[in-house]
């Protein structure tokens, strides 16, 4: 039921930002491209192509890669580290800025949209079947 909630408010925050594709950066400087956020699983820059350069779980620009420096829960580059200094950034094309992925709860530039929320909490799982939680929370 819970999870069933999740991607009901997933799908609204969809609508909600109109399809703009997001964008995540990583780095100490957020200079180096981590892939598209909210593209479709069939896109080469997608999160959730399992088989780009962005979506693999071995790939070292993934944050699926749990060994990788952008997926490691004690890399200081990753969203998944809660005390991480340097998380990535989502920002849209056009430069506008719309937090940080992290786990962190207590960091004020946190993005708090449910795709962000349910990546930060949902993250072990969706690294060992990114595509099924692609479909979960897309279809």
């Amino acid at each position: 039921m819970k999870l069933t909630l999740f991607l009901t408010s997933l799908l609204f925050v969809q609508i909600a930002l109109g399809q703009k594709a997001l964008h995540l950066y990583g780095g100490q400087d957020h200079d180096v491209y981590l892939g598209c956020l909210n593209c479709n699983d069939i896109d080469r820059n997608s999160i959730w192509n399992d088989i780009g350069t962005y979506g693999s779980n071995i790939s070292s620009k993934s944050i699926w890669n749990d060994i990788g420096t952008y997926g490691s829960d004690i890399s200081n580059y990753s969203p998944f580290n809660s005390i991480a200094s340097y998380p990535p950034a989502i920002v849209d094309k056009d430069g506008n800025f719309y937090g940080y992925l992290t786990a962190n709860d207590i960091n004020s530039k946190r993005a708090n949209f449910k795709l962000a929320l349910t990546i930060c909490e949902y993250y072990k799982e969706i690294q060992k079947d990114v595509s099924g939680w692609y479909k979960k929370i897309f279809n």
